[in-house]
């Protein structure tokens, strides 16, 4: 059985991953990069169900970045 600590533990890593998905998509919208924006907004909401996915994304994007 899991205790409340670690459940909320849990909830505040996953929120965290959210909302720093979210500023990276706010980020791409003020350097005009509205399709990338986009992107993140959805990895963002996808990521409150699978944890990790949004940083996933977002650690995608920039080394696609840097690779081109």
């Amino acid at each position: 059985m899991t205790s409340t600590r670690t459940r909320d533990r849990k909830d505040l890593l996953t929120n965290a991953g959210v909302v720093t998905t979210v500023i990276d998509a706010g980020m791409e919208f003020s350097k005009g990069r509205r399709k990338t924006g986009l992107l993140l907004l959805g990895a963002a909401a996808v990521s409150r169900r699978v944890p990790g996915f949004g940083t996933a994304v977002s650690l995608g994007v920039r080394a696609y970045r840097r690779l081109r």
